[in-house]
């Protein structure tokens, strides 16, 4: 691979990174063709991007964005390292990777997760994947807010339309008394 090739990858991948806030490392070696291709494959069903590129190229890449990286860089970035890109939702990769391993059965491990970065903040590590696999994102939040909002409304509307039919009820008894 020449010097211009592999400052187009990086021009590239850095893009990819400015335009993806959230992305996840993962090391899938030990897999077959067919299972990266099976793989893959759940990515774009997903409708999440996994590509493959070298640990030096991403190493670049990272450094030309804004956010610091370098625990990141040190510690995830060893091995066969693929990524997954995701635009909108930062817990769609995690959610992938372990319907992915349940897929394969035999409390499989593969892919194993390396790291990710959601919105700049950082995560390392295996343990973390069930966290963001748990994570809500901001849609969800938006709406878990708003429905929070409404309750009391809704309540004082069922209450005001409760007491509506009481109160006609306490008008119909009476006139009926007299």
């Amino acid at each position: 691979m020449t010097r211009e090739e592999k400052l187009e990858i990086i021009e590239g991948l850095t893009e990819k990174f400015k335009e993806n806030p959230y992305f996840y490392i993962t090391d899938a070696s030990g897999f077959t063709v067919a299972q990266v291709n099976a793989f893959r494959r759940a990515c774009f069903e997903k409708g999440v991007e996994y590509k493959v590129y070298k640990n030096t190229l991403i190493k670049k890449a990272l450094e030309n964005l804004d956010a610091d990286y370098t625990e990141f860089s040190e510690v995830a970035l060893k091995g066969f390292t693929g990524i997954i890109f995701s635009k909108e939702t930062g817990n769609l990769p995690a959610k992938v990777i372990l319907d992915f391993r349940k897929k394969l059965g035999k409390k499989e491990v593969r892919p194993l997760f390396k790291g990710a970065s959601i919105d700049s903040g950082i995560f390392l590590g295996e343990d973390q994947l069930d966290l963001l696999s748990n994570l809500k994102s901001k849609q969800e939040l938006l709406g878990d807010v708003i429905a929070l909002l409404q309750s009391p409304a809704k309540n004082l509307i069922s209450a005001l339309q409760s007491g509506q039919n009481t109160l006609a009820g306490l008008v119909k008894t009476l006139s009926e008394k007299e």
